[in-house]
């Protein structure tokens, strides 16, 4: 059995994000202090997690989020973080760089709701999660090949290198043991053959947890509700995921989702 951690964090908050302006993928505008101090309080949030490896869209306020966070760790400040465009937000196309009234009213016009309308140059929703699908596919593959290589790989955790369960475990010890129950072997259920931070953009988040639990059948927390489930995180929301791949079997993930868009650290 694979099993690995997924933390997901939305980057920090940007000038437009304040005055309500898409971005989508034209507008690489940096973080504001704010959200400076959002990415740093993250950071102190997850100090205590071990991450294996830290990946991170190309656009610039998360990649100063996802620096802000691994500046905090304890355990992971020498990660390399990764660059990849699939974790790129929505691109609005002709409505990026314009209030969200401004959408919202193209939406109108073309009588569509505005979550699911498509401006002229912008990527469908299919879309989205296409470039999602194919991320998350990669996360499993990338998990798969460290369990199958063994404990000597770099980024690796190993069940027999003595390496602390304790590192792995998520902020929520209470949310922990629920999804993470002891198999009466010590507590070595709880060692991940890797743990991934992932860093990007609401739309895009809330697309690919879409597909997570519409596609995947991704278990949730009891607690939530459908309108948290379709709202677009806060600006450095966490959620995390632990996912278990029987036999290596990357078609059938097992996916529960421990927490949701989560910012009790702000």
């Amino acid at each position: 059995m694979v099993r690995f951690g997924l933390t997901v964090v939305r980057h920090g908050e940007t000038r437009y994000n304040k005055d309500k302006i898409l971005q989508g993928q034209g507008v690489d505008e940096p973080l504001s202090a704010t959200g400076f101090r959002q990415a740093d309080a993250a950071g102190l949030f997850l100090s205590n997690v071990k991450f294996t490896h830290v990946f991170s869209s190309d656009l610039l306020r998360a990649k100063q989020t996802a620096a802000a966070i691994l500046g905090k760790n304890k355990f992971s400040k020498d990660l390399e973080i990764k660059y990849d465009a699939r974790l790129r937000e929505r691109k609005y196309g002709v409505a990026e760089g314009k209030p969200l009234s401004d959408l919202k009213a193209m939406a109108k016009k073309a009588g569509e709701q505005c979550p699911f309308f498509t401006p002229s140059g912008g990527e469908t929703l299919d879309e989205v999660k296409e470039r999602a699908r194919d991320f998350f596919e990669s996360l499993c593959q990338l998990a798969v090949g460290l369990e199958q290589k063994g404990p000597d790989v770099p980024g690796a955790s190993s069940r027999s290198s003595g390496t602390s369960a304790e590192q792995f475990i998520f902020p929520w010890t209470d949310h922990s043991s629920e999804a993470e129950p002891s198999s009466g072997s010590g507590g070595s259920s709880k060692i991940l053959d890797a743990n991934i931070l992932v860093v990007s953009h609401g739309a895009y988040m809330r697309n690919w947890i879409g597909y997570l639990v519409s596609d995947l059948n991704c278990a949730l927390p009891a607690d939530l509700t459908k309108s948290q489930l379709s709202s677009v995180s806060p600006n450095t929301g966490v959620s995390h995921f632990v996912i278990k791949l029987e036999n290596g079997n990357l078609s059938k993930p097992e996916i529960t989702c421990v927490c949701l868009n989560q910012d009790s650290h702000l």
